[in-house]
């Protein structure tokens, strides 16, 4: 082979070289912002609304509007008894990996009409839960679950209702005995007794007419429910039933209960301005009964004397 052929050869090897790093080099300084690129177009971690307590919680508690809020939730991990509002999509129990995702969300009227059908379909809306009694204790930011609270009209509702320590008991009432209907549940009132009284044998004759009494047994007491309404509608101004269910201590459930079997009980509404004395039994007053006898125009009366 000639030398100059060689010569040639060697030049062009020498020259591909060269462009093999140039190329390379060109090549190396846009790695970067591609991988940056490529990073930006990763997709956000969808998001779910999971209703969560504002506020330490205790047992007893009656929850309202301000002890609520809703708090953003990685759908990923959504407890099925999480409370959400239904506007995100949840995968099913039974979703199997590698699933298409869901479909994005509708938009406008069509997003609201399948909002509220979520809605009425997971009871996810915080109006519903309103209202109701905690069962457990629940820390500020804690999901909240059914099993620590209690809905009205669930079982369970009233012993969960009630105040540490105190029982609820049941009387029977009429439309005149409960203030015409007036008395609705968490309302305070006093209780009366109307009871027959006794008259000494000394001043009592057969024919004589019957003569009663009347006296408070409780005040203050506050009203639990009426029949099975242990709240009214918004829309209510009175409610009407045929029992009334008190919220009354221990001793004092034994003294209403002695009350009932003496007489007809009465249900004294009570300002919302006179609701912070005390509550419970009124100590009876020493009373010593006697009957005298009136003549007047000739006929007999008898007064009972206190």
């Amino acid at each position: 082979m000639k030398p100059a052929r060689i010569i040639v050869i060697c030049v062009a090897a020498v020259a591909a070289i060269g462009l093999a790093l140039v190329v390379r080099a060109m090549g190396s300084p846009s790695s970067s912002p591609t991988a940056v690129a490529t990073a930006a177009v990763v997709p956000t971690r969808p998001m779910a609304k999971v209703l969560v307590a504002a506020k330490d919680l205790q047992p007893g508690q009656r929850l309202t509007e301000s002890d609520l809020a809703w708090k953003d939730w990685p759908v990923d991990e959504v407890n099925p008894a999480f409370i959400t509002d239904g506007t995100t999509p949840l995968p099913s129990a039974d979703a199997v990996e590698g699933a298409a995702p869901a479909a994005a969300p509708p938009e406008g009227a069509v997003a609201s009409v399948t909002r509220a059908a979520s809605n009425l379909a997971s009871g996810g809306a915080k109006a519903d839960y309103v209202g109701s009694v905690v069962r457990e204790p629940i820390l500020a930011g804690e999901p909240i679950v059914g099993r620590k609270i209690v809905r009205a009209g669930d079982s369970g509702y009233m012993a969960a209702y009630l105040e540490p320590g105190m029982r609820a008991m049941a009387i029977r009432v009429t439309v005149e005995t409960a203030a015409g209907g007036f008395i609705l549940p968490g309302d305070r009132v006093d209780v009366l007794l109307t009871r027959e009284t006794t008259l000494s044998n000394a001043g009592a004759q057969e024919g004589d007419r019957s003569k009663f009494a009347s006296s408070t047994v409780m005040q203050n007491i506050k009203v639990l429910a009426i029949d099975q309404s242990t709240r009214a509608g918004d829309d209510e101004q009175a409610v009407v039933g045929a029992t009334a269910t008190l919220e009354v201590g221990p001793r004092d459930a034994e003294a209403l209960a002695l009350a009932k079997s003496e007489g007809e009980l009465s249900l004294v509404l009570r300002s919302y301005a006179d609701t912070g004395g005390p509550s419970g039994r009124v100590a009876p007053v020493a009373r010593q009964s006697s009957a005298v006898r009136v003549y007047r125009g000739g006929a007999p009366e008898v007064v009972v004397v206190q």
